[in-house]
């Protein structure tokens, strides 16, 4: 009996489930419904959207310049679409709803799509690939969507990292941002924060507060970054004497914080070899899904 080979996801990188294809040419070949796997052009009204689809909205302003676009250059980039589980002459998109919306307001009858046979799990993992390599996503959303990558399909940063052309350092860093008070993470949404301030005020004693000091002042991050740091003007003695933490201890209290979705401080005795890893929570329930989490491992 030939043993199936199982499925890797990211392992086979994007381009494998994004299915990189040559532009289109306008030969019979290319257009013929014979090969399903080849570039194909379908009637508008045959494809319908993903109701799984992670991205719900789409902005009016871009979806308008796009159908513009459309109207004077056509669809340059083939759909990516599944044959529709409900329909049996329909197919599903599985990347490229902006397109087929924008196309419709282009009054196009038709649509180059790429046919490809996914099941349910591999719609959504390249729903949330394309929404992270393709949309104006702010940095909540990113990691937001490296978190569901992690969490639902197993997949580890360094395959994320490989699959999506980004250094593992660059993904850590941004789930590290999940850690954060909801009252930061609105400010970032908001865009009155950067990626870069957020993460300034992870090691910060009261960060909600220097976060609103920050947007109220106008700082840039290096007034973030020194306003966070630990005050060093306390007389009271240190239970033993602190050193600089090297890269590779700030890399994996990165990674921790990451995994926990909690800021992770580790605290290394060179002298001693002993060490504390402290890992803060915001509430109970925070409390409640670091136990859970721990219990699962």
């Amino acid at each position: 009996m030939v043993k199936r080979p199982e499925r890797t996801g990211l392992g086979r990188g994007l381009s494998a489930l994004m299915a990189d294809i040559e532009p289109a040419r306008s030969t019979p070949e290319a257009e013929t419904p014979a090969s399903p796997r080849g570039l194909r052009r379908l009637p508008v009204d045959r494809i319908a959207p993903n109701p799984d689809q992670p991205r719900r909205t789409f902005a009016e302003s871009a979806l308008e310049e796009l159908a513009a676009s459309i109207r004077e250059k056509g669809v340059i980039q083939p759909l990516i679409v599944r044959p529709d589980p409900t329909r049996p002459d329909g197919f599903q998109i599985v990347a490229g709803e902006r397109r087929w919306r924008a196309a419709q307001r282009a009054q196009l009858h038709e649509l180059p799509v790429i046919v490809r046979e996914f099941d349910d799990t591999e719609v959504l993992e390249v729903a949330i690939i394309e929404n992270i390599q393709r949309a104006d996503l702010n940095a909540l959303e990113e990691a937001q969507g490296y978190r569901q990558l992690i969490d639902r399909f197993g997949h580890t940063q360094e395959q994320l990292a490989q699959a999506l052309g980004k250094s593992r350092s660059h993904i850590a860093n941004m789930m590290r941002l999940l850690a954060l008070p909801e009252p930061i993470q609105e400010l970032v949404r908001g865009g009155q924060l950067s990626a870069g301030h957020a993460r300034a005020l992870l090691t910060a004693e009261d960060p909600v507060g220097l976060a609103r000091k920050a947007v109220a002042q106008g700082w840039s991050v290096r007034d973030v970054e020194k306003h966070a740091k630990p005050s060093t003007g306390s007389s009271k003695p240190k239970a033993r004497a602190t050193t600089q933490k090297d890269a590779d201890t700030v890399a994996l209290e990165g990674d921790l914080s990451a995994a926990v979705g909690m800021p992770v401080s580790i605290d290394h005795d060179t002298a001693s070899g002993e060490g504390r890893v402290t890992i803060r929570y915001k509430d109970l329930a925070a409390l409640d899904d670091l136990i859970r989490l721990l219990s699962a491992g």
